[in-house]
């Protein structure tokens, strides 16, 4: 897998640089570093107040069955108000001694199988991609899992109220077109493995 921070800048590319001046942590727990920075631009200016954020990297699971169905999940979404139909995801713990990619496919394995009973022994990363690079520097690791199997009941953390479903690729297609399928990582995450040799 690419390397998450990759340079390729050149020295033009460096004169659009932002520095950072200050900052202040308003939220800062377990679950979120909430910041108020200022910057100050190539030219001189300085812009505040800035507003980003650090969470979890975390890893989606496109997760297909024995059958060729893909295995997705329905759940509400807070930001927008809505259920939404997603693939399993969720935050990567890291482990003294694991590699960044080791820690997320374990996170994978263990998402899909606590959000929907199933396992596979067939895995392929797709890629790695900042979650959202305007405001947070986390990011999202995107897997593939073949052939699952059911193994085991749900085992849902206490905020999770979720329901497991199936779909064929050609119902994801179509609900994706219709603006359906709303998380927009998990819809690039399926859009990857419609790609020539990654199916």
């Amino acid at each position: 897998m690419a390397d998450r921070n990759p340079v390729h800048e050149n020295p033009q590319e460096e004169s659009l640089r932002w520095e950072e001046v200050s900052t202040e942590h308003l939220v800062q727990d377990e679950w979120i570093d909430f910041r108020r920075s200022a910057f100050r631009f190539p030219d001189g200016r300085i812009f505040q107040p800035y507003y980003s954020f650090t969470r979890r990297d975390y890893a989606v699971i496109v997760a297909s069955d024995e059958e060729g169905r893909y295995i997705c999940v329905r759940q509400f979404r807070q930001g927008i108000r809505e259920v939404t139909t997603e693939f399993p995801a969720g935050a990567i713990e890291k482990k003294d001694g694991a590699s960044p990619e080791e820690a997320a496919l374990e996170a994978a394995k263990r998402e899909l199988r606590e959000e929907t009973g199933y396992v596979s022994d067939h895995w392929r990363p797709l890629l790695t991609i900042p979650s959202n690079a305007t405001i947070s520097d986390n990011y999202a690791w995107l897997f593939a899992a073949e052939k699952c199997r059911p193994a085991a009941t749900q085992q849902l953390d206490e905020m999770e109220l979720l329901r497991v479903c199936r779909h064929t690729g050609e119902e994801l297609d179509d609900m994706l077109s219709r603006g359906e399928f709303k998380q927009s990582v998990h819809a690039l995450a399926w859009l990857l493995t419609k790609q020539p040799g990654k199916a």
